[in-house]
């Protein structure tokens, strides 16, 4: 069944689906006036970077209420919390996202214990800054520092002139992270994975609120040149080239990206966070699924075959006593067109080989 306020996997083109998306009005309190940079266009879907999420996506198989849910976090603009054991599909969910509404590659945040807010907003190279001003007075002794020499008329016209603590410029040391790229004002949302935010320090969850209900950030560096340099152009995560423009220090969202957050179930998350989200708990695949997305996947058709319906069924016995992901029963199918372990003898072998499991006495 297709449900007519769906733009995932709805009715119609991906380009109508899109515009649907494009052009609904956004809750009251989710509108927000950041205005686009003519000179930049993000990537759209072409190149290397838009194929790798098209393959990851095109085959991912939603049932009816991870479409409601995901939909739901669209219309509402928040953020998407997605829940479950390893390899059910959650990070696969946001290429799918991507591809079916064409909104270009997603970008990709993955996080560690260490990763901080920081991370995601943008990157500042403080210490080559440091090195090539460094490097400049050893190439020139006794000369003044930059920022006192005289400036030309086109230097003083320069969007990013050398800042005034004598130092080369400032823009070619930032970048924007996946986060601060994804927060860029522009009429259409980007897809951003937030991978594995189980994973993260205490406090990035509640870092990350700010930014959530703003829908921007300031980047300190750039807000202290103000007088000097109101308008820097600096790099994007997937474009380092880019050379967006930034004006007063400040990256204000437009259109609110679509946020999809990971989590293996590793902690709890505080209750102000939880609230700014749309949540969703992926459970392992059945047997039905499982054959839907062989045959997304493989183009294998799992009923008319009894050597890969047992596989299903050899991979659903085992999954009862350790987690298993489902790629590693297409990796067993995949083996098995090859004409890999093909024989009698081998199979448990093969079976332990390719469905080892993930969790469990035997992991």
């Amino acid at each position: 069944m297709v449900k007519d306020w769906w733009l995932y996997q709805g009715t119609g083109e991906a380009a109508e689906r899109r515009a649907r998306l494009e052009a609904g009005p956004p809750p009251p309190w989710r509108d927000f006036k950041g205005v686009p940079d003519p000179g930049y266009t993000p990537p759209g879907c072409a190149g290397e970077a838009w194929e790798r999420t098209w393959r990851r996506g095109e085959g991912y198989v939603p049932d009816e209420l991870e479409k409601d849910v995901v939909n739901t976090a669209l219309h509402l603009r928040r953020p998407l919390l997605i829940t479950g054991k390893p390899g059910v599909g959650k990070s696969t969910l946001a290429s799918s996202i991507a591809a079916d509404l064409d909104l270009g590659p997603v970008l990709h945040w993955p996080v560690t214990s260490r990763t901080v807010l920081r991370d995601g907003l943008y990157l500042y190279d403080a210490i080559g800054r440091l090195q090539e001003a460094g490097l400049e007075q050893l190439r020139t002794p006794g000369a003044e520092p930059p920022a006192a020499r005289p400036q030309t008329p086109a230097q003083s016209q320069s969007q990013t002139p050398a800042p005034a603590d004598g130092g080369p410029s400032i823009a070619r040391y930032l970048r924007l992270g996946p986060l601060g790229t994804a927060l860029l004002p522009q009429d259409r949302p980007r897809v951003l994975l937030v991978d594995e935010i189980d994973k993260s320090d205490i406090d990035l969850p509640g870092d990350l609120l700010t930014v959530f209900e703003d829908g921007g950030f300031v980047i300190p560096e750039l807000a202290r040149l103000v007088k000097e340099a109101p308008t820097v152009s600096i790099g994007t995560d997937d474009d380092t080239d880019a050379a967006v423009r930034i004006s007063q220090g400040r990256v204000q969202c437009r259109y609110f990206p679509i946020v999809v957050l990971t989590s293996n179930g590793e902690r709890d998350f505080p209750p102000a966070f939880l609230r700014r989200c749309v949540r969703l708990h992926l459970d392992p695949p059945g047997p039905d699924k499982l054959a839907r997305i062989v045959r997304g996947r493989l183009g294998v058709d799992i009923e008319n075959s009894d050597e890969y319906r047992d596989l299903v069924q050899s991979f659903l016995e085992r999954a009862e006593d350790g987690d298993l992901a489902t790629d590693q029963l297409l990796n067993a199918i995949q083996l098995r067109l090859a004409g890999a372990w093909s024989a009698p003898g081998d199979r448990e072998r093969f079976l332990a080989t390719v469905m080892h499991h993930l969790t469990g006495p035997s992991a």
